[in-house]
């Protein structure tokens, strides 16, 4: 099966619309014709450009990220204005920090404009101010001082509901408009309430993959276990080198080192996991690789690539009375930043009823030894990246089964 990686033919299309312009304009249209090397010359220049112009008009033109002034006047102009600084925002979603309150006050103090004041704080403390009134209006947004400067305003910064923080802002002569104070306020919550649904979807991805880790499938450990004490007799030399690559398995599958591995990692974790079912089916079971060299050092999510295969054996090859073969292959993509997957087997194959209930398992099936449900590595794959992955997968009846991955380079 040949299967054409997306993103590419654009770029095709467009070098071979250089050379057509290039041979229409130095040899139709002018006469006598343009030489050989002008020729070559204007078709290598023309692709050039459309070679490297190619990536930017993917990305499609920059904008540039400059804040602007907060407007005085009615509330939607002030709207308006705040919408601005939103982007630049962004860096609020890791939380609210010291750092990230030093560069808050940094950003808005100019915003604002005039002789300003700002302060941001946490529920127990002023994380960060800026301004000639700064120790008076932190005394006042943490609740340490009564008395507020003359003018000042604070608004709170909320997270579900809930208080997590105050924004204070001062300033000298020209009162600060209490509207304006609210909807950049407004604007950090919303920032922040960003962050914690990040973290939280963190923290599910990464149960997910403590769960995943601790699904050993029982079966496969009792299976290999067991042809290791029968080749112990027969070939003790295999044994003690069947013993070492599940040492080596189960030493990946239990390490914690967070989401992502580089895909030579995972590589040879698959390939540790076929060497210990190859010798327990023997010639039953055929394996294929085609791993582009450039894939080697991308990061992928982690334990994603094993599991496919896992089902790939379990569930195609096991049941076929000839066995079969399991392919992976595996490309990147350098100009959509994107890693293509795919593993398939010629084994039994599903009709579209079984694959629906295969694609929609849960988790009380996955643990009566059905493998790991693709549903699952889907939630992961979606808390992860969001909408910004793709999971295809075909299967026929006799034909075998293919799950297609296209994941986004970290």
């Amino acid at each position: 099966m040949t299967a054409r990686l997306p993103g590419t033919w654009p770029l095709a299309l467009a070098v071979a619309g250089c050379w057509g312009a290039v041979w229409l304009l130095t040899q139709v249209a002018v006469d006598p014709p343009l030489g050989v090397g002008g020729t070559v010359g204007a078709g290598l220049c023309l692709s050039l450009v459309a070679i490297l112009g190619f990536p930017t008009a993917l990305r499609g033109p920059r904008r540039a990220d400059r804040p602007t002034r907060i407007a005085r006047g009615n509330g939607r102009r002030d709207d308006e204005a705040i919408a601005v600084i939103g982007r630049p925002l962004n860096y609020l979603r890791a939380g609210l920090t010291a750092d990230t309150a030093e560069r808050t006050v940094t950003l808005l103090a100019p915003l604002f404009g005039g002789d300003v004041t700002v302060a941001v704080a946490d529920p127990d403390t002023v994380l960060a101010s800026v301004g000639d009134e700064a120790a008076a209006l932190g005394s006042w947004l943490d609740g340490s001082a009564s008395i507020a400067p003359r003018g000042a305003v604070r608004s709170a910064l909320r997270v579900r509901g809930d208080v997590v923080g105050g924004l204070a802002v001062h300033r000298r002569g020209d009162p600060v408009d209490r509207r304006q104070v609210d909807s950049v306020a407004r604007l950090l919550s919303l920032q922040l309430e960003i962050a914690e649904l990040d973290r939280r979807a963190q923290l599910a991805a990464d149960a997910r993959l403590d769960a995943l880790r601790a699904q050993i499938n029982p079966h496969f450990l009792f299976n290999t276990l067991n042809t290791i004490a029968s080749k112990s007799r027969t070939d003790p030399e295999e044994a003690r080198q069947l013993l070492v690559r599940l040492a080596d398995f189960f030493r990946y599958a239990i390490r914690g080192q967070g989401q992502f591995a580089e895909f030579n990692q995972e590589y040879f974790f698959v390939r540790t996991y076929l060497a210990l079912e190859q010798a327990r089916f023997g010639d039953r079971l055929r394996v294929q690789y085609d791993i582009d060299p450039q894939v080697l050092a991308v990061q992928v999510p982690a334990l994603i690539i094993q599991p496919l295969v896992e089902n790939a054996v379990k569930h195609g090859l096991s049941a076929s009375q000839n066995g079969g073969t399991v392919g992976l292959r595996a490309r990147v993509h350098p100009m959509s930043r994107t890693a293509w997957i795919e593993v398939r087997d010629d084994g039994v194959g599903m009709d579209p009823p079984r694959l629906a209930r295969v694609l929609a398992a849960d988790r009380h099936e996955d643990s009566r030894g059905g493998g790991v449900g693709l549903a699952n590595i889907h939630e992961r794959l979606d808390a992860l990246f969001g909408e910004r992955y793709e999971m295809n997968v075909r299967s026929k009846p006799g034909r075998g089964t293919t799950v297609a991955l296209k994941v986004p380079l970290p």
